[in-house]
């Protein structure tokens, strides 16, 4: 093998954070020469202003500066032709047409609605530092904000304001934080809007169009903060994605899991599962060992009886003590199951993304694609 050869395994294998593939498979790497220790690398990003060009560079020079024998590294920054782009596009698709909805009933990805009665139990910020600690795990992992009016997770995971989708023609590409791919109608508003005053056939196209236009690429988990309560969203989403999974949130207060039991069983009447209750800011324990109920108790245990059927129980997964750090996280966009992982709340996130982790998706009732030769 030839140092040009050398360099070139290495900066092929180097990933597009955007993509989450190695650019030499995505044909973005292009000639290559050495020159005694110095290696002269050529690259084509996706689209001018790529938002990773910067860190692609970087990578692609440590990669080569790596090589046994390289000293210096001189990489030249091109963009892709857009036959090039229309290639890409194609690949990525892997033959689905565009404006396809790849999250249907034979999809292996496994989609979790997160739903409350009602808002202010914490339902984003336990969506988002679940979907984070699930990516801590390895798998790969999207996040719809389905929350069109009362927008957060941008905020949550520390997405920096005015940062919108990548687009390669007519892909979407969602950010990226903390291994997490979100998509969030907060990412489309212009400076200075923050009211999304929208009805619901606008609601809907817009759930419709997170879910067909952004390219999330595989994905073992997509999980889809929903806004609180039962309307149009939740209807939408249930004619959507009639076999997602539902994990409700509540509080221990008792006039909380009262309306958090009627989101579980409108998911119920859509063909939706709803597989656990999370009960957030539940008791926590102070330095001297007092516990502090200050929300009440039960609440938890009490949505999960009342939504649990014979022969089909629905079991309380976790139960999040009121913490400072995880409210700290949320302001700052630092979930705690990274910021803080030795909060009580981020250990309880955590074990929660355990279990879930535990649970993939079977294939019963999915068609599995075979032929015959």
């Amino acid at each position: 093998m030839t140092a040009a050869d050398s360099v070139r395994s290495a900066v092929s294998a180097v990933t597009d954070p955007e993509l989450r593939r190695p650019i030499g498979e995505l044909d973005m790497v292009r000639d290559i020469e050495v020159d005694g220790t110095v290696a002269h690398v050529g690259i084509a990003l996706t689209i001018v202003g790529c938002p990773a060009a910067d860190r692609i560079e970087r990578d692609v020079r440590a990669a080569a500066a790596a090589v046994p024998g390289i000293e210096t590294v001189e990489v030249d920054v091109g963009v892709m032709t857009p036959a090039e782009r229309k290639a890409l596009t194609e690949k990525l698709r892997a033959g689905r047409p565009p404006r396809h909805m790849p999250f249907g009933p034979e999809s292996l990805t496994r989609v979790i609605l997160v739903s409350s009665g009602k808002g202010g139990v914490g339902k984003s910020t336990v969506t988002a530092n679940l979907a984070v600690a699930l990516a801590q795990r390895g798998l790969a992992v999207g996040l719809v904000d389905a929350d069109v009016h009362g927008f957060s997770i941008p905020g949550l995971l520390g997405i920096p304001a005015g940062t919108q989708p990548t687009r390669i023609d007519d892909l979407m590409l969602p950010p990226v934080a903390h291994g997490v791919k979100a998509i969030s109608i907060g990412m489309f508003l212009r400076d200075g809007e923050s009211v999304v005053a929208w009805r619901g056939p606008m609601l809907h196209r817009t759930v419709s169009q997170f879910l067909t236009d952004v390219f999330f690429g595989d994905l073992d988990v997509l999980l889809i903060d929903m806004p609180p309560g039962t309307g149009d969203i939740a209807i939408s989403i249930g004619q959507l994605l009639p076999h997602a999974e539902v994990l409700v949130v509540t509080t221990p207060q008792a006039a909380a899991s009262e309306v958090a039991i009627r989101s579980g069983l409108v998911a119920r009447q859509t063909g939706q599962r709803v597989i656990g209750v999370v009960e957030n800011m539940a008791a926590y324990t102070l330095p001297d060992g007092t516990v502090v109920d200050l929300f009440g108790a039960g609440g938890g245990a009490a949505v999960a009886e009342a939504l649990s059927e014979p022969g089909s129980p629905v079991p309380l997964l976790a139960s999040i003590p009121l913490s400072p750090a995880l409210r700290r996280g949320g302001d700052v966009g630092d979930p705690v199951v990274i910021a803080e992982p030795d909060d009580a709340a981020a250990t309880a996130i955590r074990t929660l993304a355990a279990q879930l982790g535990r649970r993939g998706r079977g294939l019963a009732g999915r068609p599995l694609p075979m032929s015959i030769s």
